[in-house]
């Protein structure tokens, strides 16, 4: 098959099967077997924002887009499309702050601590300041991806 993935970084929305406003990162800055980070912006005209800032629970689907954009980039490289997949869950997500202000960059680094034969995948994420000054939440998200589940109009997943 022949590889299709634009070089690191790069624009995360071909990479994360979301529309109408739902992808909420902007790039991909780097990912390899084990993991991946990845950028987003606190914008007023996010579809969660609120009068205070971006509010920190968001995280928690930054943390699953990162994964569902690392997912995405390894499936591109394989020549397939980006299939969608399922938050079951999250543990020990904690925010050092309840909302984060507009008009600043996120990164979020994602680690793969497994993925099972029968598409659960366990993943540890953390938010910091694009800057690297401060760390500003992290957690543990399950997921999990059904097996020849696709989007309307994709080929069916190998």
């Amino acid at each position: 098959m022949t590889s299709t993935t634009e070089p690191l970084p790069c624009p995360i929305a071909p990479l994360v099967p979301h529309a109408r406003g739902m992808c909420l990162l902007t790039r991909l800055l780097e990912a390899d077997a084990e993991g991946a980070i990845a950028e987003g912006e606190t914008r007023p005209e996010d579809l969660f924002a609120e009068a205070a800032g971006l509010p920190a629970w968001v995280g928690i689907e930054w943390i699953a887009q990162g994964v569902a954009a690392w997912a995405g980039y390894h499936a591109q490289r394989r020549g397939e499309s980006p299939a969608p997949g399922l938050l079951l869950g999250s543990r020990r997500y904690r925010a050092a702050q309840p909302h984060w202000p507009f008009g600043r960059r996120i990164h979020v680094a994602i680690s793969i601590d497994f993925v099972a034969d029968n598409g659960v995948t366990q993943v540890n994420g953390e938010l910091r300041w694009a800057d690297g000054s401060a760390s500003l939440a992290s957690g543990s998200l399950t997921l999990y991806r059904p097996a020849g589940w696709n989007l309307p109009g994709q080929p069916p997943a190998t």
